[in-house]
């Protein structure tokens, strides 16, 4: 073996506990999610808006605890906060067993937000130092991948066990991050950077520019996400589940197969290039006249969509300071929060207001000025170092 090769190949043993930690730390969160709508009416009776509080609520802590979870991470160390951040999830899914009323239930809700927060964001950046510098955009992707496995299985076993009991669901909101503790705390402690630490507020300078251009790119997936089924159905097509499925399929599959992209060609050339394919694809689906363009669309769009995020993801990474690269990554993935929690609501708005196709143009605007914000990003002549 080549030291070109030695150095190019992936440390499978010690990425096991961050990529293990996310999968099964999501699972335990997500598994409530197909339950909580159901179990909030019929034990509390709760309005429409109070199952949308206790739904959300996560997403609300998740997003302003991100920075500092970073920040954290880059003091105590990655795998700490990873580990604080399973044992919250953990206790979180212990409290759906306690008889805590639902103000309890918000509030466990938020403190699950603070666990997501910290879990995901020590995880990423102690993933990116495990990588070698020229597969770090992919491994960021792969990370994302792990995240969205969790997700997926999560939901799907949550929905089957509720056929059994309230009970079981909780057991597995409650074991699984359990498990993931378990795979992070047999990985070895990554080394913390040396030197002297930096000060870092909430909104690091080099995660602002990428982070906008993120938020304005969940336009596109908040769109599809929310809107595809309906817009489809208006125009007589149908079988938006199928273009969604077709999506997801596409978004893995780009991640999976060609996500050394950013790496082998520079993150923002492959930053702009995707944020296009997002626009185009978006765009496809709204002139769509019949399921097979509409299809098409979603590939298009999930190709770009995959690779967008990893892509400014290191950049933001290129131009920070190793010391602060928790904090900045973890300011960087607020915005995804953001852009999807204002996109949402608005598109409904749009929607409302001059069709569902206007929904997916406005998205692929957005997308549009995402790849010019990308384009124009400057990236440092000589980038921090990011590994020990």
């Amino acid at each position: 073996m080549t030291a070109v090769a030695a150095t190019d190949a992936l440390p499978r043993k010690a990425l096991a506990g961050p990529f293990g930690g996310l999968f099964f730390g999501y699972l335990g969160l997500t598994a409530a999610i197909p339950v909580l709508p159901g179990y909030v009416r019929d034990r509390y009776d709760a309005s429409d808006l109070l199952v949308g509080l206790v739904v959300t609520a996560t997403a609300l802590t998740a997003l302003l605890i991100r920075p500092l979870a970073g920040g954290q991470a880059d003091y105590r160390g990655n795998r700490l906060v990873m580990q604080a951040g399973a044992v919250l999830l953990a206790l979180g899914g212990l409290a759906y067993f306690l008889p805590i009323g639902l103000t309890g239930l918000v509030v466990n809700r938020l403190v699950l937000g603070v666990g997501e927060a910290a879990l995901f964001t020590a995880g990423a950046v102690w993933v990116v130092s495990l990588a070698p510098h020229s597969r770090r955009g992919q491994l960021i992707g792969l990370y994302g991948v792990s995240m969205w496995g969790g997700i997926s299985a999560g939901t799907f076993l949550g929905a089957v066990l509720q056929n059994i009991s309230y009970s079981a669901v909780w057991t597995l909101c409650m074991l699984a991050p359990l498990v993931g503790l378990a795979l992070i705390s047999s990985a070895p402690a990554p080394a913390r950077p040396s030197g002297p630490r930096k000060s870092a507020g909430l909104m690091l300078r080099p995660a602002l520019t990428p982070g906008l251009a993120l938020a304005l790119a969940a336009g596109g997936y908040a769109a599809l996400a929310a809107f595809v089924v309906l817009h489809l159905e208006d125009r007589g097509v149908g079988s938006g589940v199928v273009v969604l499925s077709c999506f997801s399929l596409v978004y893995a599959g780009t991640r999976l197969f060609i996500g050394r992209l950013p790496d082998k060609y520079g993150p923002r050339p492959v930053a702009t290039v995707c944020a296009v394919c997002e626009a185009v694809g978006l765009l496809i689906i709204a002139v769509a006249p019949n399921l097979a363009i509409a299809i098409l669309g979603s590939l298009v769009m999930g190709v770009g969509f995959s690779l967008l995020h990893p892509s400014l993801a290191l950049m933001v990474m290129n131009r920070t300071d190793r010391s602060q690269q928790g904090a900045a990554l973890g300011a960087y993935t607020s915005f995804w929060d953001l852009g999807v929690a204002v996109w949402g609501p608005l598109g409904g708005v749009i929607a409302g207001a001059l069709g569902y196709e206007a929904v997916f143009v406005v998205g692929a605007c957005c997308a549009g000025v995402s790849a010019v914000m990308a384009l124009l990003i400057a990236e440092p002549s000589v980038q921090p170092a990011t590994v020990a």
